[in-house]
């Protein structure tokens, strides 16, 4: 589905990805990991199309992505949940759940889609009237998360899904993320919590420093010495 060959980007003259090649299959959960600082959101927002890679060439289903704007990277069926959420704190959690779906005009989809996903997050049910700025941390998660399944892609990247979330929450989360990949939605997740990433993932890869140092199945790098030691612990 998604194929990057040899990216470098950045910001302006601050190069922070350096010959990225990686691909995330139809229907896979692949884990992105490293470090804070390794340059996990950069990729993100460049495969989002909110910066334009410097060389290299990001593709999806076969058509070249790069270097087009974001709404269209959007319609071509890419969603992204930003680290920080980034909801409309003013706006009720209907109205940022309806804003995730701005481009669709089925109606009828529409109304399968949001009972979906307040079946997936039965709390943003109960607070539907409710300004997303009042939600907890783990609330306001759920509520972004729910946003982006809103546009129904073909593929949605979560971008540190576990950053500063109660266990509690983060279990939610992460059994919503398993019952959209069993509807056939194909999922890119970032996260610093190497374990948790790589126990719901197929498959991953290791970014250090702007670098692609390690890729492999999931249980392949939960048993490699140098994972292990870098980032478990063990």
């Amino acid at each position: 589905m998604l194929k990057i060959e040899n990216l470098n980007s950045g910001y302006g003259d601050i190069q922070v990805l350096w010959d990225i090649s990686l691909e995330v299959r139809d229907g896979e959960v692949v884990a992105l990991i490293g470090s804070n600082g390794a340059g996990k959101s950069t990729l993100l927002w460049t495969i989002s199309g909110l910066l334009k890679p410097k060389s290299g060439s990001i593709t999806l289903a076969g058509q070249r992505i790069d270097g087009t704007s974001p709404d269209r990277i959007v319609s071509l069926g890419i969603t992204q949940v930003p680290q920080g959420r980034r909801l409309f704190p003013g706006l009720t959690v209907r109205e940022n759940l309806s804003q995730g779906a701005y481009s669709r005009n089925d109606a009828a989809g529409l109304r399968q889609d949001l009972d979906f996903v307040l079946t997936l997050f039965p709390r943003m049910k109960e607070r539907l009237s409710q300004p997303a700025g009042s939600l907890s941390g783990g609330e306001q998660q759920m509520c972004a998360v729910a946003r982006g399944l809103m546009a129904r892609p073909k593929l949605l990247m979560v971008d540190e899904l576990s950053l500063g979330l109660a266990p509690i929450v983060v279990e939610a989360i992460y059994k919503a993320v398993a019952q959209v990949r069993q509807r056939g939605m194909t999922v890119f997740i970032v996260e610093q919590d190497v374990q948790l990433a790589l126990e719901q993932a197929d498959r991953g890869y290791v970014l250090d420093v702007g670098h692609l140092v390690m890729s492999g199945t999931a249980q392949e790098l939960m048993e490699n010495p140098r994972i292990k030691e870098t980032y478990l612990g063990l």
